[in-house]
């Protein structure tokens, strides 16, 4: 039992030991030189990246409903299929409005009768009165004849403009009618955009019947389509109308669509502090669906002369930024601080000075200024 206790005291003392010379750091001119791997510090261009997740919405879109209530005898279209501008797409059952019509144009010829009827009055009246004031003029009728000629052609004057009124209005009437009746077959008749669409969504079916105004299909313009994603205070004074971006969505991992910026709101929403940015988006082969999520990358800025390290390459000490150097011999390193710039694709852009050799990208947690390194030689290699 005694044998096993010191056993086990040797070996936590062992290993507490093996802890405390990894903790400390190597010295220029100590026994051992702690192996790093480095990478070559390069200069070049790097942007200034930034991703914001947003919506596809469709560019356009038109909902269908009739202007008359009634049953729906033939739907034309149904779910994803293109339809044209102008084209009926859905017929109500019209045999009320068949009917009103018919009734409306026999009032209308029964008011036209009345008023050649009223005519052929006043033609009447005007010939009496006319005999009247001869008669009076030969002093054979009296003033009171002529006085009630002259009421009764004044009479049948107001009755032929009443009877006019009445035909204008069984005209009127009947051309209600005959719209009612085109009312009953329901097209797509939207304005703007482009000549053809797609139906994105259908609510009745055929024999349901649906009341004036209410929705029967909805119709979507797919191309060009316009992504909406949303960004804060900090990144909308870097966006502007007509910039290009990068769009990706999981239904296409593999393929990269480009659109430019068409829209910036001028205001923020107060409840999310964000503003809204609409991205118009080339959709000839109508690969992006409207609801679709994607992601949308803008370049917000570029340096086309930077100096750039890997990222795994900085360490942060008491606070500060910085990389450790390799220097010129190549056996020891350098602590250079630094201060952080754009980050794209694992590559950083840093700026200070001493800058120009190479930096560890592996092992620096054990080093400090002027360590001793080994470098492996399959680390001497170019950032990606």
């Amino acid at each position: 039992m005694l044998v096993l206790v010191v056993a086990g005291a040797l070996v936590w003392i062992g290993n507490d030991r093996v802890e405390d010379l990894a903790k400390k750091p190597a010295r220029r001119g100590g026994k051992g030189a702690v192996p790093v791997e480095v990478a070559v510090i390069e200069r070049g261009p790097i942007e200034h990246r930034r991703t914001f997740t947003g919506t596809l919405d469709p560019k356009a879109e038109f909902v269908v409903a009739p202007k008359v209530s009634g049953r729906v005898e033939e739907l034309h279209v149904d779910l994803a299929d293109t339809v044209r501008r102008g084209q009926l797409v859905a017929k109500l059952d019209d045999d009320e409005y068949v009917q009103s019509v018919a009734q409306a144009e026999a009032d209308f010829l029964v008011a036209k009768a009345n008023l050649a009827e009223a005519g052929s009055l006043l033609n009447i009246a005007e010939r009496e009165l006319k005999r009247v004031e001869k008669l009076r003029e030969r002093g054979v009728a009296s003033e009171s004849q002529r006085d009630t000629a002259k009421a009764d052609q004044l009479a049948k004057q107001a009755h032929v403009a009443v009877t006019g009124a009445q035909v204008t209005r069984a005209e009127a009437s009947l051309e209600a009618a005959r719209i009612r009746l085109g009312y009953s077959k329901i097209t797509a008749g939207w304005r703007g955009g482009n000549d053809q669409r797609v139906v994105a969504e259908r609510y009745v079916d055929e024999g349901e019947t649906v009341a004036a105004n209410a929705p029967l299909l909805r119709i979507v313009e797919m191309n060009p389509i316009t992504a909406v994603f949303f960004v804060t205070e900090r990144d909308y004074a870097l966006l502007r109308t007509g910039q290009v971006v990068t769009l990706r969505t999981d239904a296409h991992p593999d393929v990269a669509f480009e659109g430019r910026i068409a829209r910036i709101a001028p205001v923020f929403r107060e409840s999310t502090r964000q503003a809204q940015v609409e991205v118009d988006v080339d959709n000839a082969e109508l690969r992006l669906k409207p609801g679709m999520f994607v992601r949308v990358t803008v370049v917000l800025d570029r340096v086309e002369d930077a100096i750039i390290v890997p990222e795994q390459a900085l360490v942060r000490r008491d606070g500060r930024d910085g990389v450790f150097v390799v220097a010129g011999d190549g056996q020891t390193v350098a602590w250079r601080e630094v201060e952080v710039g754009f980050r794209q694709g694992g590559r950083v852009q840093v700026t200070g000075d001493g800058l120009n050799t190479q930096v560890v990208t592996l092992g620096q947690q054990l080093l400090e200024d002027s360590s001793a390194v080994s470098v492996a030689e399959r680390m001497h290699r170019r950032t990606p």
